[in-house]
Parts: C-alpha cells; structure tokens; sequence
C-alpha cells in the first residue's frame, strides 16, 4: 500500500504542479492581455495628439496665409477715402489743365498701387448684388430700366481678394 500512497501523492504533486502552471499561465495571459490593453489604449492617445497637432499645424499654416494675402486691408481701407477725394476734386468744373493732370496721376498709381496688391474696384454696372452693392436709394422701374438693376453709384466699391472691403453704394431699380 505504501506503493499506491506515494503514487497518490506523486499523481497529487502533478495535478497540484499542473494547476498552478495553469494558473501561472491565467495569470500570464491576464497580464498579457492587460499590457496589450494598455499599449493599444496609449497607441490611441499618441494617434489622437499626433492628428491633433496636424490639424494645428495646418490652421496655423492657413492663418499665416491669410494674413499674408490681406495683409493690406487696413492700409486699402484707410486709403479709399482719398480716391475717394481724388474723384471728387476731378469732378470739379474750372480746373486748370495742369492740376486736372496732376490730380489724374496721383489717382492712377493709387489705383496701380491697390492693384498690385489685389485691390479691385466692384463693377457697378448691371444687376444688384446685395453680396456686392449696397442699395442706399430705390426708384421706380420702367420698361428701359428693369427691376433689380443699378441706377446710380454713389460710391465705388472695392474689394481685396474675395474679401470685400467696401461694398458699392448704389441707387436701384425696384
């Protein structure tokens, strides 16, 4: 009988080992499985600040872009009064021929000046715009004049771009 107790306890001793190798083996995969939670969930947060960081970057690059194209709007819009002025002072009558001349290139190379900067001037012939014109009058429409078009420009309109700095002022058929 001793035979069938050491064999009971060799058989005891092997289920014993064979339970705690797989317990050891739970264990191992559980830590396994915690570590490859762990590392994916880190994955996740490096993948969401890397992107995060490209949508900054590419903000801060279409910022820098856009002060770098209107980048003259303050100075345009500061200077339009004067052409503004210019117009006018051409418009009156008695002038000298010299001073009308004098007068009409100062104004041409303040508009080559805004030009070069992409300072455009807004056509103010044909249909209303409300995007680009500004109705300051209405009058009525006639059969030569059809609803919906410019009449009269008060004021020109200017615009940088697509941005428009100044909207035309303009009297409209209605």
């Amino acid at each position: 009988m001793s035979e069938d107790i050491k064999n009971e306890e060799v058989v005891k001793e092997v289920e014993t080992a064979e339970e705690v190798e797989e317990t050891i083996e739970t264990a191992e995969k559980s830590e396994l499985e915690e570590a490859n939670a762990r590392a994916d969930e880190f994955e996740n947060k490096y993948l969401r600040a890397h992107a995060e960081m490209q949508n900054i970057q590419r903000r801060a690059n279409e910022e820098r872009q856009n002060l770098q194209r209107y980048r003259s709007q303050d100075l345009a819009k500061a200077i339009l009064p004067s052409l503004d002025n210019l117009e006018r002072a051409l418009a009156v009558e008695g002038l000298t021929d010299d001073v009308k001349k004098g007068l009409e290139m100062v104004q041409e190379s303040l508009i080559h000046a805004l030009k070069e900067e992409g300072i455009e001037e807004i056509a103010a012939d044909g249909d209303f715009d409300h995007n680009l014109h500004m109705a300051i009058q209405t009058m009525p429409a006639d059969d030569e004049h059809p609803a919906d078009t410019i009449a009269q420009v008060f004021q020109k309109g200017y615009k940088l771009h697509d941005r428009i700095l100044r909207p035309a002022m303009v009297v409209v058929y209605n």
